[in-house]
């Protein structure tokens, strides 16, 4: 392992992935395409403040375009726009019923980020056929989560308890395969020690209820309890990744609270900023929150 960014060649440190010898984020551009930083860093308590990635979820790019035969929007094109203005990543959600990016997006963007050399998260509830699309592309990054076929939108994360079978069988072969494994997770801190178990290397906290909490008296509550759960993910080995609902008045708040935050992936709310400040200002404003606090 590298020790310093002088001893690595001039060739790997252009828009790579570079970790300190603690596992602290020098810089967060993909490695090598299939060889994951496993999100596990048994000195949180030691490192730098990590330097969170943003990830563009371009779901909703596809779901307009599908109202139409003409292509447009491009998927592609929207993915060009957003690692141009910093995302440091590409993340999709392909659902059964392909209301939004489809299996053809998710070939297309993994020949996308590999040219980009940016990672590619791809979400999804492990039925055979996602885990035979994952399989296929090979991602940096694949995010479990509990979604039912006809569900609209995630809004819960892992019983890491009754679903623990589930997990323990499908975790271990993307890891073989070289692949991060995310799971989703809900602000429990009790739940992170069993998630070790399943073999994820990361959480992703399900941050619809803070969202929620944000304009209320709440906020504080709901802030505690993200960063007491982060705190024991992270106490045993996890890396922590955040999503859902998150913008650009509640990111900051986030980030300042809850420590270590790995990645945060963002799309409704992106989409709904680009519609005001076009694509590339709003990923820069998100991608500005991430660096900054």
């Amino acid at each position: 392992m590298y020790h310093s960014l002088g001893q690595i060649p001039l060739r790997d440190r252009l828009g790579i992935a570079l970790h300190a010898s603690d596992g602290s984020v020098i810089s967060r551009r993909l490695s090598t395409p299939g060889s994951p930083n496993d999100g596990r860093s048994p000195s949180y308590k030691m490192k730098a403040r990590t330097m969170t990635a943003f990830s563009a979820n371009l779901n909703k790019v596809a779901l307009l375009r599908n109202t139409r035969d003409n292509g447009l929007p491009d998927v592609c094109r929207f993915s060009r726009l957003c690692v141009a203005s910093g995302a440091a990543g590409i993340t999709v959600h392909p659902r059964p019923d392909e209301r939004h990016t489809r299996p053809s997006d998710v070939h297309e963007l993994r020949q996308l980020t590999r040219q980009l050399r940016v990672e590619f998260n791809i979400e999804g509830y492990p039925t055979d056929d996602f885990l035979s699309l994952v399989y296929t592309v090979r991602p940096e990054q694949c995010t479990l989560v509990p979604d039912a076929p006809n569900q609209r939108t995630s809004d819960h994360g892992w019983d890491v308890v009754a679903q623990a079978d589930l997990l323990k069988r499908v975790v271990p072969p993307l890891r073989a395969a070289g692949i991060r494994v995310s799971i989703f997770m809900d602000p429990t801190p009790e739940a992170m020690s069993l998630v070790p178990a399943t073999g994820a290397h990361r959480i992703e906290l399900y941050t619809e209820p803070y969202a929620r909490d944000f304009p209320t008296a709440r906020r504080d509550a709901a802030l505690a309890q993200y960063a007491a759960t982060a705190q024991a993910a992270q106490q045993v080995g996890l890396g922590v990744n955040a999503g859902h609902d998150l913008n650009l008045d509640n990111l900051g708040p986030f980030l300042r609270a809850v420590p270590h935050v790995e990645e945060v992936s963002i799309g409704h709310a992106l989409i709904a900023d680009a519609l005001e400040l076009g694509m590339s200002e709003a990923v820069r404003r998100y991608v500005a929150l991430c660096q900054t606090h």
